[in-house]
Order: C-alpha cells, then structure tokens, then sequence
C-alpha cells in the first residue's frame, strides 16, 4: 500500500507541471560515489504460487558496506506530502520538476530521508543531508535505502 502511495505521490508530482507545460528547472548533477553505490540496488524478481510476481531488494556488497556507516548525501528533496516542512522525505539526483521515468539510465537512485529532529524545509535547490545509511528488506517499512537520524549540512 505504501509503495502504491508513493508511485502516486511521485506521479502528481511530476506530472502536474509537465501537463501544465510549465519548463523544467536545469539542474546540477549530484551524483558521488555514495550515490553510485546506492545505484547499485537490485531485486530478485519471484513468482509466486498465485501468479502474482514478488520484487526483493538485493544489496551488492558495495552498497551492503554502506549499510550503519554515516554518509553526506547532495541532492534534492522529494517530498511525501503537500508543505513546507518535512520531517520524512525522498532525496534523488534530480529536483522534484525533473521527470523521474525520462532519464537515458532509467529511474535514478532515490532514498527515504528521517530527520534526527525537526524538519527539513522544502525548496527547488539542492542540499546536503548527513545521517546514517540503513538497507531495509521489509518494503512495508518503507524504502529500500533510508538515511535515518538526519541533519540538513551547509
């Protein structure tokens, strides 16, 4: 259910501006070898017994080294919900005005972002977020890669 919401939330978000022929904003490129890590996740694809088909995330041992360590990730806020505050959040590689589904490589690498304390401000410009990577297998707990206890850095 709560990858359902996100798949629409991303939707609204990126479709809204394009439908309304508003121009999408030129961006910074924020990929670093943190990111190219976190690019790195897989799933194994299952069928299951009822014909319906499983994904589950598989970390390649680059990025399961990540896993507890504490990592500065640039990038820009993709928010869950309407405001201009955020406690929980995505972050990507490319601003939120960006189309997601458009790139040459496929979708680009995203993490769910938790503040340590209070809330990060929504803007269009990239930013620095600092916390410590965890690699989530249960999707109903969220994505795949998280940045938990986060701070925004300058």
């Amino acid at each position: 259910m709560k990858r359902n919401a996100l798949i629409l939330v991303v939707t609204l978000l990126f479709g809204y501006p394009l439908a309304h022929g508003q121009q999408v904003p030129d961006h910074k490129s924020m990929m670093n070898e943190t990111w190219e890590r976190i690019d790195e996740l897989m799933y194994k694809v299952t069928t299951n017994d009822d014909g319906t088909t499983s994904y589950t995330p598989f970390f390649p041992k680059p990025l399961q080294e990540l896993d507890g360590t504490v990592v500065t990730l640039p990038g820009y806020m993709i928010p869950f919900e309407l405001g201009r505050e955020h406690h929980m959040f995505l972050i990507s590689v490319l601003p939120v005005m960006q189309c997601m589904f458009c790139g040459q490589n496929g979708i680009p690498p995203m993490v769910q972002v938790t503040m340590k304390t209070g809330k990060a401000r929504f803007s269009n410009h990239p930013f620095k977020v600092k916390g410590r990577i965890h690699l989530n297998t249960d999707m109903e707990k969220g994505a795949e890669v998280q940045l938990l206890d986060a701070e925004v850095i300058n």
